[in-house]
């Protein structure tokens, strides 16, 4: 049973960082690429920030570009997301993809295989 799970969400004041990690049991990150999507009720999954499964490519929503960043440590088997200069509109439940057809895309959430149950970002004013 394949299972991506996201951790490190939280609550932080506008300006703040946090660092989300994704893991997987069940199948090895390293071969897919994977992307962080976010959703807010009401609206479908937003493409934050993707990266191939070899690292030589990522990409960003034009929202998040030169706050966040995105990077993989395929020894750990993990893929990483660092928000920095968070604000209240980076709110939202963040959730990993995995996606077999690399490199992913941010611009639809149709392709990814796998998906993690979320993790709450919540930045206050």
């Amino acid at each position: 049973q394949v299972q991506l799970v996201e951790s490190g969400g939280g609550l932080v004041q506008s300006g703040g960082s946090l660092r989300l990690s994704c893991t997987a049991s069940g199948i090895k990150l390293g071969d897919y690429g994977i992307g962080w999507f976010r959703q807010v009720p009401g609206k479908g999954r937003e493409g934050v920030a993707c990266i191939s499964s070899d690292d030589s490519r990522a990409d960003y929503a034009d929202s998040v570009r030169g706050r966040f960043t995105i990077s993989r440590d395929n020894a750990k088997d993990t893929v990483y997301l660092q928000m920095n200069s968070l604000k209240p509109e980076d709110t939202g439940v963040y959730y990993c993809g995995a996606d077999a057809s690399d490199p992913p895309s941010i611009l639809t959430a149709l392709y990814y295989e796998y998906w993690g149950q979320g993790t709450q970002v919540t930045v206050s004013s």
